[in-house]
């Protein structure tokens, strides 16, 4: 059975959360978290993140907040294709 890396567990999780993991992963994944504290606390606070978000409409957000918001998701990766 693979190891997984801390790093290779962050790039999973949102497979995982969505249920999208082969049952090979998944398994290395679960066995991961069940050992790595850190990682298990990112997990718990992405699924927290999930959940609060979701909550969240539109109008809900200030429209300052809301544009800063937008700025910086547009602009997030912008130098990325240089590295």
């Amino acid at each position: 059975m693979k190891v997984l890396t801390c790093k290779e567990l962050v790039e999973l999780v949102t497979d995982y959360l969505e249920g999208k993991l082969p049952p090979d992963d998944n398994s290395c994944f679960e066995k991961h978290i069940a050992g790595c504290r850190n990682c298990t606390a990112y997990l718990e606070q992405m699924r927290t993140t999930i959940q609060l978000t979701g909550m969240l409409s539109e109008d809900a957000i200030a429209p300052p907040a809301r544009d800063e918001l937008l700025n910086i998701f547009r602009d997030w990766n912008k130098g990325q294709d240089e590295k």
